[in-house]
């Protein structure tokens, strides 16, 4: 079976050497995680690459600080995940008092007629 890229972080695997993404839906998903994580700066020779959460971590969260995270996610997507819609981003902060900060997002895939849902927390 074909492979689209190699999962991260990178695992051992004894059928291809390492674990790979082997559909295009897991691929999408895990590209917009890395553009979610990854600081503007960050990656070579893409200075304006990546939404950059963690410099909203140490924010006062309030909905205009989830509004203008929000902006740059799709901002970002758009831009560098043109192939995905997103459909919604929601953040859960239930456990701000604890220094973590949820976010689920749904996206779409329209070339394919997928829909998916990417949750993590920071």
């Amino acid at each position: 079976m074909a492979s689209f890229g190699v999962a991260l972080p990178l695992t051992r695997n004894s059928a291809d050497g390492f674990t790979m993404l082997k559909n295009f839906r897991k691929v999408a998903k895990q590209n917009l995680k890395m553009l979610i994580l990854t600081a503007p700066g960050e990656r070579v020779m893409e200075p304006n690459f990546g939404v950059g959460l963690r410099r909203f971590l140490f924010q006062n969260f309030s909905t205009s600080i989830f509004s203008e995270m929000e902006n740059k996610i799709r901002e970002q997507a758009a831009i560098y995940l043109p192939a995905i819609t997103i459909i919604r981003v929601v953040f859960d902060a239930a456990e701000i008092d604890r220094n973590q900060l949820g976010i689920s997002i749904k996206f779409s895939i329209p070339d394919i007629g997928a829909s998916e849902m990417l949750e993590f927390t920071i």
